[in-house]
């Protein structure tokens, strides 16, 4: 295996670029990924994984694991901890780092049942990849997203720790027009929301084809997706007037797949 010792060797460049760069990840194709874990995610999933980074330390403490990721792999390089500190992103590494190429995301829907979560304009990375490792832990068939933040971020990677490269993603480019036709096929809308004056979830028929509707963080579900779905909302006793769009993405997903325990 190749030894890299220099920080400012194009290879090492381009990682830290493709990590740090929305553009960048759109321009090349790819995406950066850390950690024994997801890399050897991103293997065992089917990514091409153009590049393996590995520490000594990580070499000599993950051998197996690495000799599988590496088998996987275009190129593999050694680096210094000096690399490494450049690099990562975490607080404690683990002295192993890949750079993938992105699966190309599908745009066609024609499901006519299952349970899908729709994120409409989540933009939280952390928010987003807690909804997809929710989600995917649930049994939830797949997410449907809307103007929401990269999903290759490195923060919602490690978020959604593995389940972004797992769980089938659908990137609808007009949500409204997707609901609409969904709904013809027999899908039941329904959209949240922290108003008390809409339906209580827990007294919902959620059996059958669901599609649930999680909004920005700030903003909510907006009003042109909100006139399409039925309003449902999380009865809460407590002085709190709402939730985080990860947690009110869980508590709704659960119930969608209690309906049909």
């Amino acid at each position: 295996m190749l030894r890299i010792e220099s920080t400012s060797n194009d290879k090492i460049k381009l990682a830290v670029k493709v990590a740090t760069s929305a553009k960048c990840r759109k321009e090349t194709g790819l995406f950066f990924l850390e950690g024994l874990r997801l890399c050897r995610d991103a293997a065992l999933t089917g990514y091409e994984i153009e590049t393996t980074f590995i520490t000594d330390s990580a070499a000599e403490k993950f051998s197996e694991d690495i000799d599988f990721i590496t088998s996987s792999s275009e190129y593999a390089y050694l680096i210094s901890e000096s690399i490494e500190k450049k690099i990562t992103q975490a607080q404690t590494p683990q002295g192993i780092f890949c750079l993938c190429r992105m699966k190309k995301i599908c745009h066609e829907i024609n499901f006519s049942s299952g349970k899908y979560v729709a994120l409409e304009n989540i933009q939280d990375p952390a928010n987003f990849g807690a909804i997809l490792r929710t989600a995917e832990a649930l049994g939830i068939s797949g997410a449907i997203t809307f103007q929401c933040c990269d999903i290759y971020n490195p923060k919602t990677q490690r978020a959604a720790m593995g389940s972004a490269l797992r769980l089938p993603v659908i990137k609808s480019v007009n949500l409204c027009e997707t609901l609409t036709d969904l709904a013809k096929k027999g899908m039941k809308l329904y959209a949240t929301t922290p108003d008390n004056g809409a339906d209580k979830i827990t007294n919902e028929d959620l059996s059958g084809g669901i599609i649930a509707v999680i909004g920005n963080e700030g903003n909510g579900v907006s009003d042109e997706v909100f006139e399409i779905c039925r309003k449902v909302t999380i009865p809460m006793a407590g002085r709190a007037e709402s939730l985080n769009a990860s947690m009110a993405a869980a508590i709704t997903m659960w119930e969608m797949m209690r309906s049909d325990g």
